[in-house]
This record gives C-alpha cells, structure tokens and sequence, in this order.
C-alpha cells in the first residue's frame, strides 16, 4: 500500500533538515507551482524533490541513474509529458532508507563536488 503524502512530506522533512545546513542549499519556494516547488536545491539547481506523484526524485549521473534502475531501486522520472528524464530518478516507494544517501551524492554531482 502507497504511504499517504502527508508521510512522504514528513520523511522529505528528514532529508531536508539534514541538508539544510550544508554550503549554499536552500528549499525551494512554497508558495511557487509546478516543477520543484518545494525542493532542495544548491546554487539555485533543484538535486531532490518529491514529484507530484508523491515520489522522492534526486538528480544524478545518467550512467549512476542506469544503475539503479536495473537494480529495481527506481526508475527515470517522468515529470507528466511522457519524456523520460535521464539525469533523474524517482525512487519506489519502499526506498526510503535510501533518501539521504541519495540525495547527498544527488547534491555533490548538482553542487559540482565529485
């Protein structure tokens, strides 16, 4: 059974009070719509976000993305147009352990850091 999005706003929570306080990260704006309202972004460039669907999406290598995909740990984000993302990917549901893991290596390769 998916978790309710009251859920996933509060374990999106957890991985922002963790991030917050690194160089140059910010939280998106609430009250702005669409792509990335209210994601984490370094240097004005969104690494993680939860979609509109209720699915955590971080921003990684395309070949980083490929391997998780084939590991069944997500797939590329599709954000509603039908074009598949290669640079993004939404997590399933059960993933959750791998939120902040994946969000920290998504804010190394968005803030430029190896």
């Amino acid at each position: 059974m998916p978790e309710s999005r009251e859920k996933i706003e509060e374990r999106f929570a957890t991985v922002v009070e963790a991030l917050i306080g690194e160089k140059n990260v910010s939280l998106g704006q609430k009250g702005k719509k669409g792509f990335g309202s209210s994601a984490l972004q370094v240097n004005g460039k969104i690494f993680a976000m939860i979609s509109s669907s209720g699915n955590f999406v971080v921003k990684l290598p395309k070949q980083r993305v490929e391997e998780l995909e084939a590991s069944n740990i997500g797939a590329k984000f599709d954000p509603g147009h039908g074009r598949l993302m290669k640079e993004w990917l939404a997590l399933h549901q059960p993933s959750t352990g791998q939120w902040l893991p994946l969000a920290r290596e998504a804010l190394r390769f968005v803030g430029g850091q190896s």
